[in-house]
C-alpha cells in the first residue's frame, strides 16, 4: 500500500498538507516530535477520510533521523509514493544572538535531514509508476535576509537543490516540487523569536496553512518544479531579482530590526 510521508506533520503547514492529501485519497505517514499531537492528527484523518494514517514521534533534527524514518517504513512495510519535506524552523535576530549548536541544529533540520530523506527514499520512489518529492522552502529563499541570515540561506539551499534535482529526474516517474510560502499563520514567528515589528509585518500578509497546503499539493501533483504562494510573495521574488541586492537586503532587514 502506498503512502505520502510528511515531516513536521503535527501542526501548521505539515498538518494541513497531510489533511489535503487525505482528502485526495492518499494514505499518510506523519512524522514530528510531539507524540500527543501526532496521535490527534492521525486520529482525525482516520475518522474523517477513507485512508490510513500512521505516525512516528521523532526529533528530526537528530543526525540519525533520516535513517530512522526510512527503517521504520521498511519495518512496517510502507511504500512511500510521495515524500513531503516540510519540517524546519528559523532563528531571527543578529547571527551572534544564537550559539553555534543552535545554528547547526537548524541547519541539520532544514537541510541535512531533507537531503538524507530524499537520498534514502529515492530508489524506492523510482519503483513507483508515479512518485513525488515536495520540499518546502520559503519566500526568504530568494534573497539574503539580514537578521534572518542563516535561515534564509538554508531555504536558498532547499530551493537550489530542489530545482537541480527536478532537472536530474525529468523524464523519470519522479517529479520534484519546491514550494516557497511567505508569512503563514503558524507557530513559526514564535519559534523564530520574531520581534514586534516582524510580527506585525507577518500579520498583514498571513496566509492560512490550509491555503498554502492546497497550493502546494496542486503544484506537486501537476509536476511543477517551483511554486511561490500568493501574489505578494511572487512580486517580492521578482523584485529581489530585478532590484539591486543591497536595496533588497536593507529593506528586508528593516522588518527584523
Amino acid at each position: 500500500m502506498e503512502y505520502a510521508l510528511i515531516t513536521g506533520a503535527s501542526k501548521g503547514i505539515g498538518k494541513a498538507i497531510a489533511t489535503e492529501l487525505a482528502t485526495r485519497g492518499f494514505n499518510v505517514l506523519l512524522v514530528a516530535r510531539s507524540e500527543e499531537l501526532l496521535q490527534q492528527v492521525a486520529g482525525e484523518i482516520n475518522s474523517r477520510y477513507k485512508v490510513k494514517a500512521d505516525w512516528l514521534a521523532l526529533d528530526l533534527a537528530h543526525p540519525d533521523a533520516p535513517q530512522h524514518v526510512y527503517d521504520w517504513c521498511r519495518a512496517k512495510g510502507y511504500t512511500v509514493q510521495a515524500l513531503i519535506n516540510n519540517a524546519g524552523y528559523g532563528l531571527s535576530g543578529p547571527f551572534e544572538k544564537y550559539s553555534l549548536d543552535q545554528h547547526l541544529n537548524m541547519m541539520q533540520l532544514n537541510m541535512q535531514t531533507l537531503v538524507g530523506l530524499v537520498r534514502l527514499f529515492l530508489p524506492d520512489l523510482r519503483q513507483q509508476p508515479r512518485a513525488y518529492v515536495l520540499n518546502i522552502a520559503s519566500s526568504a529563499a530568494y534573497q539574503a535576509v539580514p537578521k534572518l541570515s542563516l535561515y534564509a540561506a538554508t531555504k536558498s539551499f532547499v530551493l537550489a537543490f530542489s530545482r537541480g534535482l527536478y532537472q536530474e529526474l525529468k523524464g523519470t516517474s519522479i517529479s520534484v516540487t519546491c514550494v516557497s510560502p511567505g508569512a503563514t499563520d503558524t507557530d513559526f514567528p514564535n519559534r523564530a523569536q520574531l520581534g514586534e515589528k516582524g510580527m506585525k509585518a507577518a500579520e498583514k500578509f498571513n496566509m492560512s496553512p490550509q491555503t498554502v497546503a492546497s497550493i502546494a499539493v496542486k503544484g506537486m501533483l501537476a509536476g511543477k518544479s517551483e511554486v511561490i504562494t500568493g501574489f505578494i510573495n511572487k512580486l517580492g521574488a521578482a523584485m529581489a531579482w530585478l532590484l539591486p541586492k543591497s536595496m533588497v537586503e536593507k529593506t528586508a532587514m528593516k522588518i527584523y530590526e
